[in-house]
């Protein structure tokens, strides 16, 4: 089993028996190149029909070839120059090459297949026959890399078969491309190569007549210079649960945590959309927030321990205070795994796909013409909405003392983003006023973010030790890190508070008053 980085260069053949002339001839000291035979390769490619591999950025193959099989993901890397090609290439064995076995599967392969999959079956998109002849590059005593003459059979259900001649040299795991780069262009030149301009994916893909797509297609993401409630409500939603279904793979394979993170905040927007602009909406809006506050709710729960598992300082205790530490962090991450769990099976739920489809439903149709305020124009209605959101804030935030529980403090963070989402749903009918105090907002938003991951870590990780054997004293000065960093962001508060209180909300709220009278005639 490998997950390792694939550093390797890729060029066509135009003349293909001067390249294998050339390579025949370089097996002496000069050019330091070593026959490794010949060998047939069957590749098969796969996705599922919404294209969920190709969406997080990964090809996913079965191999087979003298008897042996393996399943490979590879990422979509975005070409470099002259051919070369810098990806993540994660491996494992099978005893067939069989996509059934990969479905249920638990190593690094079948454990991402089974988490990007789901429920949905994988499909072959095309299958490439290649001929392989190998050789070894071998550079200052060692074996720097690998050169490998394809020729490949491109075929898939529609379409006459493609053919390939290729040449790719890979570096050795640890060989920076730099000590390869001098044979390359002595490579390149002897057989008068041209850098390929598609991968064999991208070729087989071209060759089947197939175009990944993404998420469905909602509708318009744009409105007119003076949209109605209800234009700009649908624009707003539509580029919101776009993002939302955009992430959905890469929450699902969870190798990069802000994956779920987007995907997680686009929820929360389209949350907020869905109730600033209900009076534009149908009565099918309260029951999309529902659902999607559910999702949110289970995404939420993966995310709260990915914040406290990489923003937390681990590495800050001495020597001796690790093993402790190591401890709490392994009961952290056994708790993280069974949210994942739970969140994957979420996402497979038969009520996720139906909320899913819902929400496409819903946002296709869009303004429904018979809602009261869909018609008004957004300049007249967005006062009064956003006026509101601030009242709330205020209500909130004046009665918070140093000494209040961190709940008081979490429902203000909540009303804040949410008075932020709003601002930024009308930002565009209102320049840099709205702009500029949109900056104030979120930098009360993000202090009282923090204020909660310090106050949820100190929470969780207490827990944690009183459902082991107890916390150990390097762990409990561990944790008290967490509850001081809260007490010194509610320092810093009542400053940050005053600022959404000043200059900045007066200058919007005259620029909105301005352009209200205007759209009013």
């Amino acid at each position: 089993m490998e997950d390792r980085r694939e550093i390797e260069w890729q060029f066509e053949v135009p003349d293909p028996g001067r390249l294998a002339a050339w390579l025949e001839g370089a097996s002496g000291e000069e050019r330091d190149l070593l026959p490794l035979g010949s060998r047939k390769l069957t590749d098969l490619y796969l996705d599922t029909a919404d294209w969920r591999f190709y969406r997080a950025g990964y090809a996913l193959r079965l191999r087979s070839t003298g008897g042996r099989a393996e399943a490979t993901m590879k990422s979509l890397a975005a070409r470099g120059g002259d051919g070369l090609r810098d990806r993540r290439e994660i491996s494992e064995p099978l005893p067939r090459p069989d996509a059934g076995l990969l479905v249920g599967g638990s190593g690094p392969v079948g454990g991402r297949v089974q988490a990007l999959a789901g429920r949905r079956r994988l499909a072959v998109l095309f299958r490439v026959e290649t001929e392989r002849t190998s050789y070894a590059v071998l550079l200052g005593g060692g074996r720097a890399g690998t050169v490998e003459l394809d020729a490949s059979k491109i075929s898939a259900d529609t379409g006459t078969p493609t053919f390939l001649r290729r040449v790719e040299v890979e570096a050795e795991p640890g060989v920076p491309a730099r000590e390869l780069e001098g044979f390359v262009r002595k490579l390149r030149e002897a057989g008068g190569l041209v850098p390929a301009g598609l991968s064999k994916y991208e070729a087989g893909l071209r060759a089947a007549g197939l175009s990944p797509s993404g998420p469905p297609g909602l509708g318009p993401e744009e409105t007119g210079p003076s949209p109605t409630l209800g234009e700009l409500a649908f624009a707003v939603m539509r580029g919101q649960a776009r993002r939302f279904l955009t992430h959905e793979p890469g929450a699902r394979l969870g190798d990069d945590p802000e994956e779920l993170h987007d995907m997680r905040v686009a929820c929360r927007r389209l949350r907020t959309a869905l109730l600033v602009f209900r009076e534009a909406l149908s009565p099918q809006a309260g029951h999309l927030r529902e659902e999607l506050g559910w999702i949110g709710g289970v995404l939420g729960e993966v995310r709260d321990l990915d914040v406290l598992l990489w923003r937390g300082d681990w590495r800050a205790a001495g020597a001796r205070d690790r093993e402790p530490l190591r401890e709490l962090r392994r009961a952290l991450e056994g708790r993280r795994e069974e949210a994942r769990r739970r969140m994957l099976r979420a996402l497979d739920s038969t009520r996720y796909q139906r909320l899913v489809e819902e929400l496409v439903g819903f946002l296709r149709q869009g303004p429904s013409r018979r809602e009261p305020g869909e018609r008004r124009p957004a300049r007249e209605a967005a006062p009064a909405l956003v006026i509101k959101e601030r009242r709330r804030v205020m209500r909130l935030g004046d009665r918070l003392r140093p000494d209040s529980p961190p709940e008081d403090y979490h429902r203000l963070r909540r009303r804040v983003r949410r008075l932020r989402y709003a601002l930024e749903f009308f930002s565009g009918l209102y320049g840099k006023e709205a702009e500029e105090y949109i900056a104030e907002l979120k930098g009360l938003q993000d202090l009282l973010g923090e204020h909660q991951d310090a106050a949820v870590a100190a929470g969780v990780l207490r827990n944690l030790g009183r459902e082991g054997s107890g916390v150990s004293a390097e762990a409990a000065a561990f944790v008290r890190g967490f509850e001081e960093r809260a007490d010194r962001l509610r320092g810093l508060f009542p400053g940050r508070y005053a600022g959404i209180k000043g200059h900045g909300w007066k200058r919007l709220r005259a620029e909105m008053r301005r352009r209200s009278r205007q759209a009013g005639g």
